[in-house]
């Protein structure tokens, strides 16, 4: 999906990047609001050769124990170029005067073997030396996380340890070796709120919302699509699509990406709002049924909220009703406001027409 706009999360991530490692960086918003796209427009557009960054994606794996969360980390099993390395000495002359983004961390196969035999502190602290390397060199080096939701399995299989472990390192390179930039990226406000908690992050840590485009931003938005795809929108047009999917970056592309191809305006918005209706009125059918010990009428009660609402402080909805809600990924969190507001204004649409 093509870049757009972000001036002032742009500014405020360079800003940070400019100044000494002193922090952990959650960069968090709702489903597709543009996270990656803003990391991955400032890390290949925006820095010069002084940074090193290694980004990894948790996306393409599903993580649920160690082995696994090592394997997504370092590169060795990834990609063949790595693999024809055979000693540390040719890691280090790759990390410090070669390629200036890498997708994971470089290591020599004999030395990615022995990762499953020790203590996961052992995998940071190859990381670590390797950072220090890159800082030796002149070069700032910058740790990127995507998706960190997906090492939430791990958690919830009882190795919680791992996780402070992880995040008692993340600290130990900004807040006391002031060694390296760290950025972490989730749509998951609850697996956020609860690494705060459980890693003991206070003071540790800062935000950074990238949330859906406002309504002025959005329009320019349609504006900047229209015209790379050759197609004509009007004022009530726009309208329109913003009175049905927002701000959201996406939905504002599939729509235009509809429209290209000679799709109705009215029918592509109606079928992209039933498919979130459906989803709605199937999630509601599966609590009557007993899902996941939910009441009915309390779900309905909080949904309720948002007929004339589109943000709601977050204690007028019981815990254990929002974080079901937020689980399922109807309501988003601003944990930083403590407001909650639907995933999107698709969602907003059909909850509103599930409580008419």
């Amino acid at each position: 999906m093509k870049f757009f706009d972000r001036e002032k999360e742009i500014a405020e991530i360079l800003s940070i990047l400019r100044e000494d490692p002193n922090n952990i960086y959650f960069i968090y918003g709702p489903l597709n609001s543009g996270k990656t796209t803003l990391i991955k427009h400032i890390i290949e557009n925006k820095l010069s050769d002084d940074y090193k960054v290694f980004y990894i994606n948790f996306r393409t794996y599903l993580i649920s124990e160690k082995r696994e969360f090592i394997e997504a980390i370092f590169t060795t099993k990834k990609d063949d170029f790595f693999e024809k390395i055979k000693d540390k000495e040719e890691i280090l002359d790759l990390i410090t005067k070669s390629v200036r983004i890498l997708t994971g961390i470089p290591i020599p196969e004999v030395e990615f073997d022995k990762l499953f035999e020790k203590e996961i502190n052992d995998a940071f602290q190859y990381l670590n030396s390797l950072l220090l390397e890159v800082k030796k060199s002149g070069k700032w080096p910058v740790l990127i996380f995507d998706e960190l939701q997906m090492i939430k399995d791990v958690v919830l299989n009882g190795q919680k340890y791992l996780l402070k472990e992880l995040f008692q390192f993340l600290v130990s390179l900004t807040k006391e070796q002031h060694l390296c930039h760290v950025f972490c990226l989730s749509s998951d406000s609850l697996f956020i709120e609860y690494i705060y908690g459980k890693a003991e992050l206070k003071g540790r840590v800062d935000y950074i919302l990238v949330d859906d485009f406002d309504k002025e931003t959005a329009i320019k938005f349609m504006d900047f699509l229209a015209k790379e795809n050759n197609i004509s929108l009007t004022n009530k047009d726009k309208e329109l699509i913003y009175s049905h999917v927002g701000g959201k970056a996406k939905d504002v592309y599939d729509v235009i990406v509809k429209l290209k191809i000679g799709k109705d305006l009215r029918d592509v918005l109606e079928i992209k709002l039933g498919e979130e209706l459906n989803h709605l009125e199937e999630l509601l059918e599966m609590i009557e049924e007993g899902y996941e010990d939910m009441s009915y009428d309390d779900i309905l009660e909080a949904l309720k909220l948002f007929k004339d609402n589109y943000e709601v402080p977050k204690n007028k909805i019981k815990r254990k009703v929002r974080i079901f809600l937020i689980k399922e990924n109807i309501l988003f969190l601003n944990s930083q406001k403590r407001i909650l507001k639907p995933q999107s204004y698709l969602v907003w649409n059909a909850i509103k027409r599930v409580v008419e």
